[in-house]
């Protein structure tokens, strides 16, 4: 067999590992291995497993990837989120459909101190959607909401596909956070026309009565100030440090960590009991998130030297199909997948593959990371996966609830994020604007 016929069946056989149940990390590691001794040798195979281990793990910036983890987790416990809603509600409550605007704008300034999507979906779902129904929005809009809202975390900054993603391409982690600003703004507004729109022509589909007669809780300027201190002054500590120059992002990470800490100790929300728990949290979600970037280095490097990437670029850009229509595949490509696995799996098993053709096509390789990072946070809303959707599941803890309705829900977001996208491919400068001055 050829170099290029062994890659391709490496392909094939890792796809089918995956549909077997077999951890996405190992199967890239077995068939990264398996490729490279069948190619070079059992002997440069080895070699080349401890080079990729020592080479993908001892950067100095990985550190940034526990630290964020657990500035989120910090943020999480200590009830930043429910703050930030009630602002944003206290502001927007007079708007149609305001409350759920406010879920959205509430969510877009979570998402700039902690990073994970499925820290939003947790927190909102149990902040945001009792309040919405206490207010006679139905239970699938509200849901909906939550669900579509939180993709906003792995898109503003500091975000964690974005690192990944920055590890991957080789770009700097910097300016892949300055390039997802326009982007997470662009998509808040969407979600927020989105909403306007379905309140005017599909009232039945977001609200349960037609007279909202609930109490709201009036908060005075003096508590907003109160409560809006603590996350206003962690982006300015986290985003102002790492945008004015005063750290890079380990330190910011770093700093974020420290800030979302003494928030949690003033506001006594964290015990040792939870202390430990976040830490024993970060650690696993630390130990898995390198242990794929590991596999996916090797696979990445399996495929290199088989010429795949190489033979595939030469296939797509030179014949019918061309670069443009290369990019509608690859999106088509992660939409598919994210109904199956999660977002930092998809990323790495077919970023490896796609960047080397990104690169030939002479495609901006920032615009590139950020379009990715939205076609993937779209899966976290499709079924069967749909990562989102089982989180608010789990967190609401209602059994009357069932999945098909957040599903149903959150549709109207998903076609949101499609027209974003659609948008962002047609007009780059929106994401690389901001990174390039």
């Amino acid at each position: 067999m050829s170099p290029v016929e062994i890659g391709a069946g490496a392909i094939v056989v890792l796809v089918v590992l995956i549909v077997v149940g077999m951890p996405i990390g190992v199967s890239m590691l077995g068939v990264s291995f398996l490729g490279v001794a069948l190619i070079r040798g059992d002997i440069v195979a080895l070699r080349m497993i401890g080079q990729v281990a020592n080479d993908s793990l001892r950067e100095y910036l990985f550190a940034v990837v526990p630290l964020f983890v657990l500035m989120g987790l910090l943020v999480t416990v200590s009830g930043v989120g429910k703050d930030t809603f009630d602002v944003f509600q206290r502001l927007l409550r007079r708007i149609t459909a305001g409350l759920g605007i406010a879920t959205v704008f509430a969510n877009a300034v979570f998402a700039s101190i902690t990073g994970i999507s499925i820290a939003s979906a947790t927190v909102f779902s149990r902040v945001a959607v009792p309040e919405m129904v206490r207010h006679g929005y139905t239970r699938k809009f509200a849901t909906g909401v939550v669900a579509g809202s939180s993709v906003l975390g792995m898109l503003i900054p500091p975000s964690l596909l974005l690192i990944v993603y920055a590890v991957l391409a080789e770009e700097s982690v910097g300016r892949m956070f300055l390039a997802g600003v326009g982007p997470g703004i662009l998509l808040a507004l969407v979600f927020s026309a989105t909403i306007v729109l379905l309140a005017r022509l599909r009232p039945g589909f977001v609200f349960d009565v037609a007279d909202d007669r609930a109490g709201y809780d009036d908060l005075g300027a003096g508590a907003m100030v109160r409560r809006s201190v603590p996350i206003v002054s962690l982006m300015l500590l986290v985003l102002g440090g790492l945008y004015g120059g005063f750290f890079n992002p380990t330190e910011a990470g770093a700093a974020g960590a420290f800030g979302a800490l003494v928030v949690a100790l003033l506001r006594r929300s964290l015990g040792g009991s939870t202390l430990w728990r976040l830490m024993v949290e970060t650690g696993q979600i630390t130990v898995s998130i390198l242990f794929l970037i590991m596999a996916a280095t090797f696979f990445s490097r399996m495929l290199a030297l088989s010429g795949v990437p190489r033979e595939l670029a030469e296939l797509l850009l030179s014949g019918p199909v061309g670069p443009y229509g290369f990019i509608l595949i690859y999106l088509v490509l992660i939409l598919i997948l994210g109904c199956l696995i999660d977002s930092i799996s998809i990323m790495l098993i077919l970023l490896p593959i796609a960047l080397p053709v990104a690169e030939a096509a002479r495609f901006d390789l920032i615009w590139f990371g950020v379009i990715t990072v939205v076609a993937v946070e779209a899966g976290l809303l499709t079924p069967p996966f749909g990562l989102s959707v089982y989180t608010i599941k789990s967190a609401m803890d209602d059994p009357g609830l069932k999945v098909g309705e957040i599903f149903r829900g959150a549709a109207p977001f998903f076609l949101a994020m499609l027209a974003a996208l659609a948008v962002l491919v047609a007009f780059p400068p929106i994401a690389t604007w901001l990174a390039r001055l």
